[in-house]
């Protein structure tokens, strides 16, 4: 009889650990996770889930998304690319970001942007007047009158004389006119006086704030109506989430 009962026990469990997916071959299946700390001790990771390849698992580090197979003990460094053409990988990060972004927006002064147009879509700009990018992106806007923009601008190292173009924007009696003049190549001969106001050159270290404290390290960079990050110029995607008022 104890031999009977000690049986069942040993029944019971078995079947809680292959139903909890505990255990699935001899000894204790690691998970993914435990699978990785195990192979890759010194990859720091904040979270690891199925990937859409069967057997892969998309890692979310510090430092960006890689894949594991937990098969091979292996990392995999690259991007997932649907048949469709999606970038996967690409489409993560944007979510990661964007879900980041939107957290730290309450702390953003609003008020220290340069506001042009009046729409009723709202858009953050963080832009760089030599960045040919950032002046195509702003013509697509110019020729709009659904928008609100509130623009910060962001000068990138490798165009110099970008900082010199947002300080004259900042000391222009009409920022908007003088932001317009910067993105048409107006400004481009550089014969306008270079403008040596201390409040300029704060408010320009408010607007590099803004982007750093973002994470937003490239230019262009768009905020549509409070909700979805658009990295870069990225036309089609701005004329449908304004089109579908996301």
């Amino acid at each position: 009889m104890g031999d009977i009962m000690m049986h069942k026990k040993m029944i019971t469990v078995a079947l809680f650990f292959i139903l909890t997916g505990v255990f699935l071959t001899p000894g204790f299946a690691q998970t993914p996770g435990e699978s990785l700390k195990k192979a890759f001790p010194r990859l720091k990771f904040d979270e690891i889930s199925p990937s859409n390849i069967k057997g892969i698992y998309e890692v979310i580090s510090p430092n960006g998304i890689v894949y594991y197979s937990p098969e091979t003990e292996s990392l995999i460094v690259g991007e997932i690319i649907a048949r469709d053409g999606r970038n996967l990988t690409q489409d993560k990060q944007q979510e990661i970001l964007t879900a980041s972004i939107r957290g730290k927006m309450k702390d953003i002064p609003s008020d220290k942007a340069i506001s042009i147009g009046k729409g009723k879509h709202t858009v953050m700009e963080i832009t760089d007047p030599d960045c040919p990018y950032c002046r195509r992106a702003s013509g697509f806007f110019s020729k709009r009158t659904d928008v609100t923009r509130q623009v910060f601008f962001y000068p990138l190292s490798s165009h110099p004389n970008a900082a010199d173009k947002v300080l004259y924007i900042f000391c222009a009696k009409d920022m908007a006119k003088a932001y317009e003049e910067a993105m048409t190549g107006k400004l481009d001969d550089m014969t306008f006086k270079i403008c040596e106001d201390p409040q300029a050159r704060e408010l320009l270290n408010v607007h590099k704030d803004v982007a750093e404290r973002l994470g937003v390290r490239g230019t262009p960079f768009f905020f549509v109506n409070g909700q979805t990050a658009v990295f870069g110029a990225d036309i089609p995607r701005l004329e449908k989430l304004l089109r579908d008022g996301k």
